[in-house]
């Protein structure tokens, strides 16, 4: 879970870093001017400096408190009682679409894949990740041992897949573009050097790239598009033959997406249980998101021949899919954490679900109540 805005702390001085450097060099050859998503691809995905591609000792971003060194906290290192409910939702998904192996995307920790696989059992055969980071994939390991052969790890789709696809702020972490209405004009936000001080900087090129949507009013505005994510879900449609997919996430449909008061974007960083808005400092240091457009999305999947199965906020997904069945019995510190991931204030509803299916279109049980596909 991502906490609210804090006052940034200053980082050491700029460029100083092989990361840094790395961008730098990589700006210099692009003529001076990286547009934002590929500095946010190199700052967190550069092999072994980004944020995510370092070594393992400096891999472990999740969990509960930044004392352990952590930088946030996701729903399955929350509660438990996120993959067991996530489990009875996938396990209906096998079921149903004659399936039985799991594909999970950016699978952090592998604590949602334990999850998973110890309530799933002999549901699924076998258990994939893809996980571009490398010191990620050794701590998945090390969490999976129990499976053996069950887990394996991929590099790319494959080329026919039949299976039910998991990704848990998977999205959220994908590079998009900024752009920039100043004085009814629209620009792209990129990142060049300060000549002065060194230090990477904001700076705006013309663009013929718009929103998918008018924003209104005259005023100043800043907001993401998201090709790299549509791009991935084209990428399911091309590989996948069978099966249904979750994903889950924080952000809005569209028509919330877009708000005239929404006129900083959603870009935010996450370092030791603080966020803020500006991914210029501390670069590799800290994790760089932006909220994701479901609609976006889910039109995406649909031009690509897929349906949308539903689409709601993580409560009732996971009051849907049995959250609550057995709570009373667990300890109270449980039931708490465990609610922690529908109250409202919480995880409840900024957190969405959308599922996508090929082949023939059904309701998963995620969604036959409060289903928002609508709003899409």
């Amino acid at each position: 879970m991502k906490s609210a805005p804090s006052v940034p702390t200053p980082s050491s001085e700029r460029g100083s870093t092989p990361l840094q450097q790395h961008i730098a060099k990589a700006m210099a050859e692009a003529g001076g001017w990286l547009p934002f998503d590929q500095f946010m691809h190199l700052a967190l995905y550069a092999p072994g400096m980004g944020y995510y591609s370092r070594a393992h000792a400096q891999s472990r971003r999740i969990g509960h408190m930044p004392s352990g060194g952590s930088d946030f906290v996701t729903a399955p290192e929350l509660s438990p009682w996120f993959g067991q409910a996530l489990a009875r939702s996938v396990a209906q998904a096998l079921k149903v679409t004659g399936t039985r192996r799991v594909i999970e995307f950016g699978a952090g920790q592998g604590t949602l894949a334990a999850q998973l696989l110890t309530h799933l059992g002999d549901a699924v055969d076998h258990y994939d990740i893809v996980e571009v980071s490398a010191g990620m994939r050794s701590l998945q390991r090390e969490a999976l041992l129990a499976w053996g052969p069950k887990v394996n790890w991929l590099d790319a789709w494959p080329q026919a897949a039949r299976a039910v696809v998991v990704a848990n702020e998977l999205l959220d972490a994908m590079p998009v573009k900024l752009l920039q209405r100043r004085a009814g004009v629209w620009h792209e936000r990129g990142v060049t050097l300060d000549p002065l001080s060194g230090a990477f900087v904001w700076a705006e090129r013309l663009t013929d790239l718009r929103p998918p949507c008018e924003i209104a009013g005259d005023h100043d505005h800043v907001c993401e598009i998201h090709p790299q994510a549509q791009a991935f879900v084209r990428s399911l449609a091309e590989h996948w033959q069978q099966g249904a997919a979750f994903f889950i996430d924080y952000g809005f449909p569209e028509a919330e997406y877009y708000l005239p008061q929404r006129h900083m974007g959603t870009v935010m960083c996450h370092q030791a249980h603080r966020s803020d808005p500006d991914p210029l400092q501390a670069v590799g240091e800290k994790d760089i998101t932006a909220h994701v457009n479901f609609s976006g999305l889910a039109l995406s999947a649909q031009e690509a021949g897929l349906h949308v199965l539903g689409y709601t906020s993580q409560a009732h997904f996971l009051l849907n899919s049995g959250l609550l069945e057995g709570l009373d019995a667990a300890p109270l510190a449980e039931q708490v954490m465990a609610m922690k991931l529908v109250n409202e204030h919480e995880m409840g509803e900024l957190f969405k679900v959308l599922a996508l299916g090929v082949g023939q279109a059904w309701l998963p049980m995620g969604f036959e109540r409060n289903d928002r596909s609508h709003r899409l």
